[in-house]
């Protein structure tokens, strides 16, 4: 079911990232879901006023893990401010039954300097 569950989430994101956020509803969301972004309404509404604002970002997927019905996307992030170093961007899903019910996600701009010679990726 994880990987399954990986296939969905992944899916979803690419949908709603791409501006076809009622699709991505009828594919892979049900109606009642929940944000948990304090920025973001809840449904489908609330993904589709954000969209307007990821038209010119673009992301990297660069990590997926599944744990059951979660689903964590790590990627790094271009467009989302000014900074050109980007964002990285933790990314959950909550599904059941094979939908997209929840989403939690955690940004943290790239800084200029690190304290340690590791990159955020």
């Amino acid at each position: 079911m994880s990987e399954t569950n990986k296939d969905i989430a992944v899916a979803f994101y690419k949908a709603v990232i791409e501006g076809r956020v009622e699709d991505a509803f009828r594919r892979y969301a049900v109606p009642t879901y929940r944000q948990h972004n304090p920025l973001i309404e809840d449904g489908m509404e609330g993904l589709r006023k954000i969209v307007a604002w990821l038209t010119d970002a673009r992301c990297e997927i660069k990590r997926l893990f599944a744990d059951g019905d979660y689903v964590i996307i790590h990627s790094h992030w271009h467009g989302l401010s000014d900074n050109p170093r980007g964002e990285a961007v933790v990314d959950i899903f909550r599904l059941k039954g094979g939908k997209v019910h929840e989403h939690w996600d955690v940004i943290q701009p790239i800084p200029e300097t690190s304290a340690n010679a590791n990159t955020m990726f």
